[in-house]
């Protein structure tokens, strides 16, 4: 049997769906079931019926599909993958926000991690971002963690 249909035979056999990232290898995405960026890889984890995720991204899209599935095994075939955007705010930056701003929004863009989003009031994708914080009653807007987005934003 070949590798892509022993692939195939495990993922019916374990009711499992390969998700994976535009960026990683051409073999990889061959054998996946669905291929694209972190926010349409979040969508298709959570309409999944599959009992398992595998997921070839970095950490953060694991960790987002594990969010929106916490019945499901989530298994990330590099542990090592990151994203360095991810870990460009940390927990102290947000609280020293909330300190000096009373009337303070966090929004965070998809691309950080499971923590940082626990300290944000509302997480966003590029395709809504300007859409979100338009409709948001706070005057102060803590984008983090991706400046070039916030600037867009703003």
């Amino acid at each position: 049997m070949d590798m892509m249909n022993r692939i195939k035979q495990l993922k019916e056999e374990k009711n499992a769906v390969i998700l994976a990232h535009y960026y990683v290898d051409a073999d990889v995405q061959a054998a996946a079931d669905f291929i694209g960026d972190s926010f349409y890889l979040a969508k298709k984890a959570a309409e999944t019926d599959a009992d398992k995720i595998v997921f070839a991204g970095v950490e953060f899209m694991g960790e987002s599909a594990k969010i929106l599935n916490p019945n499901k095994h989530v298994y990330m075939p590099d542990a090592h993958a990151d994203c360095p955007m991810a870990h460009m705010v940390t927990i102290e930056n947000i609280k020293r926000m909330r300190e000096k701003y009373d009337d303070l929004a966090v929004v965070c863009y998809i691309n950080s991690t499971a923590e940082i989003k626990t300290y944000s009031d509302v997480c966003v994708t590029s395709s809504n971002a300007v859409k979100i914080v338009n409709k948001l009653p706070n005057k102060n807007i803590f984008f983090i963690p991706d400046q070039n987005l916030g600037s867009y934003v703003a």
